[in-house]
């Protein structure tokens, strides 16, 4: 498909839907072997192709109980549900939705100011300087960092991943219809101010509602406008991350496109950069705006993998840095997973290499039987990988000497096989391919160009691999987001033209996170079970409310509890359900049961989730309200914009429009929450 036909086509509403549009087109030319003929294979392709498991896999997959046809619309659940609470009803409007009993507050928005100096959002004289002392735009990461015993008082963590032009300014609408005419400079400084991330302070009050503190010490923005990282790891100094205003190859000003993210043991924060392809600019573009790329060029190999120059941003039209005819290894700075100490407003973030550059989409830690740091990461595109880092030391008290676990330690990329086999491949200079005859003269050019290295050790192509979260069993969960593109199916990826995702249970050998095989099933395939072709499968005490598409983010509680949030775009209108937040039971005979707890606005994406370590706090992030699959909303049934938005949320005020949000829930009188 031609990208003008994208950018043109009127189901398209935003240029961020024309931007994953495209994306669709996976750049991975190594699709002998996709996850999906791997679960064909384990669980029988003809059964599989037809949308149906066999009687033998799927009492294997969920027990007994799962072989009684699903139930159209049951509110009850297994008497040993480990989740109490009263079940949202689905469904799309303007505003959010929450279990009763439980308050969902408003604690930031998009332009809040987070510093004592900072000026108070003004939407229609909107400026650099100010958005870098205000809370940024589409939040996605939270994470949390206490600052006493009880929890009642900590710093916020947020991930800001992109902006939406068409909503954020007056008088603007989208611009990758006409070139990005309209972005001036000023506009695209806003843009850069407002990615990125912010660390906040917040306190709860004896009442229980959470409040900002303005005048935190620790409160900061991180920007690609104005922040300057290292990098560290062996991609450091490479002479493939010398650029103009860096000869050394060591530094970068700022981070783009952050989705997912973690936090350490130690308390610092992970952020993933995640599509930042789409951000390079290049004044070579074709007669319907399509990058073009000098064969010659030393890195035309590595932007064809990674999508690079995207051209998704008018940054490069004033910023050098952007513009990769002026800045040709200036890609390569980007694509890496950025720690940064919240504690410290004055500590310089840093790019480890030795965790692969790809588009990341999270970084969950956890600490391995053997006390080694682990980190699983997928590459959310189609057809590419999910990844594991393992540390060579173990983590200790000594906080600066566990930074360095994040510069030593080996990089795995996962095989998943049809015996219900996942082998973690070591992507390391000089074992197998990975040689100087296959253009890898060092360690750096392995971490730089990770995908290629995991083409080349035969990693499974995966059905877009989101977040990825490890339980202390050695359990690991994995978010398969969807893969229309997907024509043949395999073991681990089901399904073919698979729109609604599935979700894998990954149990590492001997109950250890670093260990380099384990065993693999798939817990839940979403999308309506009531729908054969459809080829969902939940346990069938999951209500017509229960079942989603599209896991994106998950977390686990305190109590080994799975949460998942959902991202289905502009795809909602498949399910006629908003974007929300799902509790999913993943032991015994409720083992694939789901229940939805929180609703997202109308074209909002539910990103977080979050909890305290009391359980008593949950953090949501409501990004790009009133933005995806707005015509697919009974009685509006058009494309958002600044002054026609879907919808206002949170504000509901004439004269603001939608504002990507944090939400913190907590039960109404304290207490756990779903408990």
């Amino acid at each position: 498909m031609k990208r003008s036909d994208i950018v043109n086509d009127p189901s398209i509403g935003n240029k961020a839907e024309a931007f994953e549009a495209f994306d669709d087109i996976p750049t991975n030319p190594n699709l002998g072997r996709t996850i999906g003929d791997v679960i064909n294979a384990r669980y029988g392709r003809r059964d599989m192709l037809r949308g149906m498991l066999g009687v033998s896999a799927t009492t294997a997959l969920f027990g007994t109980s799962a072989l009684i046809a699903p139930k159209q619309a049951q509110a009850a659940a297994h008497t040993d549900s480990r989740y109490v609470f009263d079940e949202v009803t689905a469904g799309n409007d303007e505003t959010h939705h929450v279990a009763e009993g439980y308050d969902a507050q408003i604690l930031l928005r998009w332009g809040d100011p987070i510093m004592a100096d900072a000026p108070e959002f003004d939407v229609m004289n909107q400026t650099a300087a100010a958005q870098l002392k205000q809370f940024g735009y589409n939040n996605d990461y939270v994470g949390f960092v206490p600052l006493n015993d009880e929890g009642t008082r900590g710093l916020l963590c947020v991930n800001h991943e992109y902006t939406n032009e068409e909503v954020m300014f007056p008088g603007l609408g989208r611009q990758d219809r006409d070139g990005f005419s309209g972005m001036t400079p000023e506009l695209i400084d806003i843009e850069m101010a407002a990615h990125g991330g912010s660390v906040v302070e917040i306190a709860q009050g004896e009442d229980g509602q959470w409040s900002v503190v303005r005048d935190g010490k620790m409160n900061r923005r991180i920007t690609p406008l104005d922040t300057e990282m290292t990098l560290s790891g062996p991609a450091a100094g490479h002479t493939r991350l010398m650029t103009n205003d860096d000869p050394t190859g060591t530094m970068v000003i700022g981070t783009i496109n952050n989705c997912a993210g973690g936090m350490t043991p130690w308390g610092t924060w992970l952020m993933a950069e995640e599509n930042f392809h789409g951000y390079f600019w290049t004044d070579n573009l074709d007669a319907e705006g399509k990058p073009v790329i000098d064969s010659a060029n030393p890195e035309a190999v590595s932007y064809k993998r990674y999508g690079v120059p995207g051209a998704w941003y008018a940054w490069g039209k004033t910023h050098d840095r952007w513009n990769v005819d002026r800045e040709p290894n200036m890609p390569n700075k980007f694509g890496w997973v950025v720690e940064v100490d919240p504690m410290d407003p004055t500590s310089t973030p840093v790019k480890h290499t030795a965790l692969g550059r790809f588009r990341h989409e999270g970084a969950e830690t956890t600490v391995a039987s053997d006390g080694k740091l682990v980190i699983y990461m997928g590459d959310d595109n189609r057809f590419d990988y999910q990844y594991k880092y393992v540390s060579d030391g173990t983590v200790s008290d000594d906080r600066a000497a566990n930074t360095k676990l994040l510069e030593e330690g080996t990089l795995y990329a996962a095989r998943f096989d049809e015996d219900g086999t996942v082998t973690w491949l070591p992507l390391v200079h000089g074992e197998g391919p990975l040689t100087a005859e296959n253009g890898f003269n060092d360690q750096g050019d392995v971490m730089i160009d990770t995908r290629i290295a995991a083409d080349l050790v035969g990693a499974t192509p995966m059905d877009r691999p989101e977040d990825a979260q490890p339980r202390g069993d050695g359990t690991a969960y994995i978010m398969l987001t969807n893969n229309s593109r997907r024509e043949e199916a395999n073991a681990a990826n089901p399904r073919p033209e698979n729109s609604f995702g599935h979700i894998i249970e990954i149990k590492e050998d001997g109950g250890n996170h670093s260990a380099t095989r384990g065993t693999w099933s798939i817990l839940v395939k979403c999308g309506d079970p009531a729908i054969a072709e459809v080829g969902a499968q939940w346990n069938p005490e999951t209500s017509e409310n229960g079942w989603f598409g599209s896991p994106d983010n998950c977390v686990i509680d305190a109590d080994g509890r799975l949460w998942i949030s959902t991202d289905q775009g502009s795809n909602w209108g498949k399910t006629g359900k908003s974007d929300g937040l799902y509790a999913l039971e993943t032991e015994g005979e409720a083992r694939g049961t789901s229940k939805l707890f929180f609703r997202c606005p109308v074209g909002g994406e539910m990103c977080g989730p979050y909890f305290t370590d009391n359980g008593e706090t949950l953090f949501l992030a409501v990004q790009h309200p009133g933005t995806d699959g707005t015509k697919d909303l009974a009685g509006f049934e058009r494309d958002s914009t600044f002054e026609d938005p879907a919808t206002r949320w949170p504000d509901f005020d004439p004269a603001m429009p939608p504002r990507p949000s944090v939400v913190v829930v907590t039960k109404k009188g304290g207490g756990k929450i779903a408990v």
